[in-house]
C-alpha cells in the first residue's frame, strides 16, 4: 500500500483496488503526524469492507507518535519485539544444510555476539560459517567453522581508533580511507584516490622529491595491508576496511560534504573496473544512509545521470537509487523522490531511463503498486528510448497480477489528466485491456467501458487495429461473447456518431473474413443489439 504523497495516496484505503485474499501491508512507521491521524479514522471502516473478501491488513504504527494511538485502536495493536539471534541464525543454517547441535551453539562468544548484533549480520554470519564448511570441507568441523566465521565478523572499532588516533600524517590517514573505500583493487586505484582525497580536503602539498618518499608497498606494509598474487590490496585483518570507513564517517560529520565530492571525483576514473566500481558504490551507500544523509546519494544520482555525463555512471546511479530503496529507514525518502523525478517535466532522458529500471527491478518486487504508478508517469512524459521502455515496463507490470491489472485499468480509465496526456493513455488503454481477464467482473467492464469510451473519440487509426482481437474472442470465447460486447456498446452509448463509427469498424472486420463468415455475421448482429439496447432502443423483430 502507498506510504508516498503521490497521486495513488487518496487511495490507500479504496477497497475497489483489494482482490480477494489479499495481504496487505501499510508502514506508518515515518508517518507525520497529520497524516497518521487522518488515516486512523479510515481504518475502521476500511476493516469491515475487508471482511467479505477474507483479506487482512497490518499497519506498522509510528512508535514515536503513540499517544496519538486511537483508544478504540488500542485493543488491535501488538507490541512486535527483535527475534532471537539464536533462532535467527540456526533457521539460516538450516537453508545451508548445516544442523549443529545445541550444545555447539552455546559459546559465549557465540552469545554475546548475538546479544549485540543486528539481524542482517546475523545472516552475514550463517553465510560466512557456509563459506568456511565449503572451503575447508572434512578437515574442520562446525565449532571450527563457527569461529573462523566470528573472527571474520570481529568487530574493528576500537583498533581502527586507536590507530587513527596514533597516526599523525594526514596523508597516512588518507591512505587508510582510500583502502577502505576501494578494498581489494590496484595500488594505482588506492595512490589516485589518496591523492584526490588530500587536494579535497585541502592537505599542503608534500614538497619532498618522490624518491626521497617511501613507496606505496611500504605505506601499506604500515597500516598493516598486503598485496595479493593478483596485485590487489587489503587490509589483512577482517573488518578492519568497514571499520575504517564507520570511523571517518562517524567521527569526521564536518567532512562529509567533501567526503561525497571525493567519492565522486574518484569515480571519474576510466581504469575502474564493473566490480570495483560496484563495491565502491555499496560501501558509499552504506556510510550515507547510516550517517542519514541520503540527500548525498540522491546528488551523486543526478549528477550522474545529467546528459553531459559518461554513460558509464549510469549503473553506478541505478546502483545507488537500488540501495536507497532497499533501506529500511530511508527507503521512503526514495520513493518518494522518484515520483517527484517521474512527474517533473525537467527530468533528463538519461534519468528517465535509470528510473524505468529502477522501478521494474528494485521497487517492483516490494511495492509494486508505488512502482506501477511511477512507471505509469514515466510512460506518459518519456521520450524516445526510455519512453518506449517505460511503456513495456508498466504494461509488464501491469500484467503480473489481476490487482495491478485492475489498479493500472483504474489509471487510464478515468478523468485524471486526460487534457495532458489523453493520447498516451489511451494507446496504454488499448494495449493493456483484455477481451478476457477479469471481463465477468462488473467493475473491470465498466473500466474498461470508459476506457474504450475515451479511445473512440480518438481518430480511427488510434484504436481500429484493436478491434477486431475484442470481435475475434466473441468467437474464440463463446461464453464471454455477452460481456465482451457489452464493455464495446457501453463504450460508444452517449453518442451515436462514435457508435456508427464502431459498427462500421466492425463491418470491415466482419467482410475481411477469410473465414467463419457466420460467425462474424453473427458477432456483428449482436454488437448492433447491444448498442441498441445501451442507447435505448427497443427492436421490434415482428414489425410489419
Amino acid at each position: 500500500m502507498p506510504d508516498t504523497l503521490d497521486d495513488s495516496a487518496a487511495s490507500v484505503f479504496d477497497a475497489r483496488e483489494v482482490s480477494a485474499g489479499d495481504r496487505l501491508l501499510l508502514d506508518l512507521s515515518e508517518a507525520e503526524e497529520a497524516r497518521y491521524v487522518e488515516i486512523q479514522r479510515d481504518l475502521f471502516a476500511f476493516r469491515d469492507r475487508l471482511g467479505p473478501l477474507d483479506a487482512h491488513l497490518v499497519v506498522v504504527l509510528p512508535r514515536h507518535l503513540g499517544y496519538l494511538l486511537r483508544d478504540d485502536l488500542r485493543h488491535l495493536s501488538a507490541e512486535i519485539g527483535r527475534p532471537s539471534g539464536m533462532r535467527v541464525l540456526a533457521r539460516h543454517l538450516r537453508c545451508e544444510n548445516i544442523e549443529p547441535t545445541a550444545t555447539q551453539l552455546e559459546g559465549k562468544e557465540l552469545r554475546k555476539y548475538l546479544a549485540r548484533a543486528p539481524l542482517r549480520t546475523v545472516a552475514a554470519l550463517a553465510d560466512g560459517i557456509r563459506r568456511h564448511r565449503d572451503t575447508d570441507g572434512a578437515n574442520r568441523d562446525f565449532p571450527q567453522w563457527l569461529t573462523a566465521a566470528l573472527a571474520d565478523e570481529h568487530d574493528q572499532a576500537g583498533r581502527v581508533a586507536a590507530d587513527i588516533a596514533a597516526e599523525e600524517s594526514g596523508r597516512r590517514r588518507a591512505l587508510l580511507l582510500s583502502l577502505a573505500m576501494f578494498h581489494g583493487s590496484p595500488p594505482s586505484t588506492i595512490l589516485s584516490a589518496t591523492n584526490t582525497l588530500l587536494k579535497a580536503l585541502s592537505h599542503p602539498h608534500d614538497e619532498t622529491p618522490r624518491l626521497d618518499r617511501t613507496d606505496l608497498y611500504a605505506e601499506f606494509t604500515a597500516v598493516r595491508a598486503e598485496v595479493d598474487a593478483d596485485g590487489r590490496v587489503s587490509f589483512a585483518l577482517p573488518g578492519y576496511d568497514s571499520a575504517v570507513r564507520d570511523h571517518f564517517w562517524t567521527y569526521m560529520p564536518d567532512v562529509r560534504r567533501q567526503l561525497r565530492d571525493w567519492f565522486r571525483d574518484c569515480m571519474s576514473s576510466p581504469g575502474l573496473e564493473p566490480a570495483e566500481r560496484q563495491a565502491a558504490v555499496a560501501r558509499f551507500a552504506e556510510q550515507g544512509l547510516r550517517c542519514q544523509r541520503p540527500e548525498d546519494l540522491r546528488a551523486l544520482v543526478e549528477r550522474w545521470a545529467r546528459t553531459d555525463a559518461s554513460p558509464r555512471y549510469l549503473p553506478d546511479a541505478a546502483q545507488l537509487l537500488a540501495l536507497g530503496l532497499s533501506d529500511d529507514q530511508h527507503g521512503r525518502y526514495f520513493r518518494q523522490q522518484i515520483y517527484d523525478w517521474s512527474t517533473a517535466a525537467d527530468t533528463n532522458e538519461r534519468l528517465r531511463h535509470t528510473l524505468v529500471l529502477v522501478c521494474s527491478e528494485s521497487m517492483a518486487p516490494t511495492h509494486p503498486d508505488q512502482a506501477l504508478v511511477r512507471l505509469h508517469h514515466l510512460a506518459r512524459r518519456g521520450k524516445a528510448r526510455d519512453g518506449v521502455a517505460a511503456r513495456k515496463a508498466v504494461l509488464s507490470l501491469a500484467r503480473s497480477e489481476n490487482r495491478l491489472y485492475e489498479l493500472m485499468l483504474t489509471r487510464l480509465s478515468t478523468d485524471r489528466d486526460q487534457n495532458s496526456w489523453a493520447e498516451r493513455d489511451s494507446a496504454l488503454f488499448l494495449a493493456l485491456a483484455d477481451p478476457i481477464r477479469r471481463i465477468r467482473s462488473p467493475r473491470v467492464r465498466a473500466l474498461l467501458a470508459q476506457g474504450w469510451s475515451a479511445a473512440l473519440r480518438r481518430p480511427d487509426e488510434s484504436w481500429a487495429g484493436y478491434l477486431p482481437h475484442w470481435l475475434s474472442a466473441c468467437i474464440e470465447y463463446a461464453e464471454h461473447r455477452g460481456h465482451i460486447l457489452e464493455v464495446l456498446a457501453a463504450a460508444c452509448a452517449a453518442d451515436s456518431r462514435t457508435a456508427g463509427r464502431l459498427y462500421r469498424a466492425a463491418r470491415a472486420w466482419q467482410h475481411a473474413a477469410d473465414g467463419a463468415i457466420a460467425d462474424r455475421a453473427d458477432t456483428v448482429d449482436h454488437l448492433l443489439h447491444a448498442i441498441d439496447i445501451q442507447q435505448g432502443i427497443e427492436s421490434y423483430p415482428n414489425a410489419v
